[in-house]
C-alpha cells in the first residue's frame, strides 16, 4: 500500500513568491493545491510544473478578499481532496495570496485600507479559521508578513500594519491551536524581485540599488531565496518551531 503524502494548500500559488513556494514543496514529497484569483491558464501552467516534480497538483480559483465564498470554496477543497489526492484532511496552509498598495500615511484611501484588510487580514483570518476542520492534527500554518512590519519604508504604512497584525495572530494561533499538534509561524520577506506592487522592486533601477546597499548580502532578494523557507518549514525538520517570525531579507537595515 502507498503512503499518503503530505498534501499542502498555497494561496495564490500561481505566480511569484507562491509558485516558487509551491514548486519548493512539491520538491520535498508533499501534494500541491494551489489558488489563483483570475489567471486560470497561469496556474494550469504552474500545476504541469509540480506535477513533474513527481507529486499531485491541482488549482483551484479564490479571492481571499471576500469570504463570504469561503465556505463554498472549503466543499471544493474537499471534494478535490477526495478525488485527486484520496485523502480527507490536509497538512499546510500557506497564506500567501496578497497585493501591495503604496501610498502615504496622509494620503491612503479608506478603499485602499479596506482592500487591504480584506486581502491581508481580514481574508487570512476566518479563511484559516474555516480551513481548521480540514487541517490534520499536527499539521502546520504558516503566515506571510514582511519586513517592514520590522523597518519603516514610507509608503506602506496600512500595508506594514496589516503584516503586523498577521504576526501577532500567528503567535494566537500557536497557543490556541496547539493542542492539537499545530504550528503557526510566519515568514518576514525584504524586498523581493516579483511583479508584486508593480514590480516595483525589479523594474526600478534605483531602488533596487538602494536596496541592496542596504542589505548585508548586498543584492535585493529573489522569490527562489524564499519558497525553500517556507518549504523547510513543511518538514519534519522544524517541527519544533512554532510562533516564529522568520525574517528571510539577506539582512535588511541591520
Amino acid at each position: 500500500m502507498e503512503t499518503q503524502n503530505k498534501i499542502a494548500l498555497v494561496t495564490g500559488g500561481s505566480r511569484g513568491l507562491g509558485k516558487n513556494a509551491a514548486l519548493k514543496i512539491a520538491s520535498k514529497g508533499i501534494d500541491v493545491i494551489i489558488t489563483y484569483q483570475s489567471k486560470k491558464e497561469e496556474a494550469a501552467n504552474t500545476v504541469e510544473e509540480i506535477e513533474k516534480l513527481g507529486v499531485k497538483a491541482v488549482a483551484l480559483q479564490l479571492d481571499v478578499a471576500d469570504s463570504k465564498t469561503f465556505d463554498a470554496f472549503f466543499s471544493e477543497v474537499k471534494s478535490v481532496l477526495k478525488s485527486v489526492f484520496n485523502a480527507e484532511k490536509f497538512d499546510f496552509l500557506i497564506n500567501n495570496a496578497g497585493i501591495g498598495i503604496h501610498a502615504s500615511f496622509a494620503e491612503t484611501t479608506e478603499e485602499q485600507f479596506d482592500t487591504l484588510v480584506n486581502i491581508q487580514f481580514k481574508g487570512v483570518f476566518f479563511l484559516t479559521q474555516k480551513a481548521l476542520a480540514l487541517l490534520n492534527d499536527g499539521s502546520g500554518i504558516i503566515n506571510v508578513s514582511t519586513g517592514l512590519a520590522r523597518f519603516a519604508l514610507p509608503g506602506y504604512a496600512a500595508y506594514a500594519s496589516m503584516k503586523g497584525a498577521m504576526e501577532t495572530l500567528t503567535k494566537y494561533q500557536a497557543k490556541e491551536l496547539g493542542s492539537r499538534g499545530i504550528r503557526s509561524n510566519i515568514i518576514a520577506p525584504g524586498a523581493i524581485e516579483t511583479d508584486f506592487g508593480g514590480g516595483v522592486v525589479r523594474d526600478n533601477e534605483q531602488m533596487n540599488a538602494g536596496i541592496a546597499s542596504q542589505t548585508a548580502l548586498g543584492r535585493v532578494g529573489l522569490p527562489d531565496d524564499i519558497g525553500g523557507v517556507v518549504a523547510f518549514l513543511c518538514t519534519e525538520d522544524a517541527r519544533w518551531i512554532n510562533a516564529q517570525r522568520i525574517e528571510a531579507s539577506g539582512g535588511m537595515f541591520l
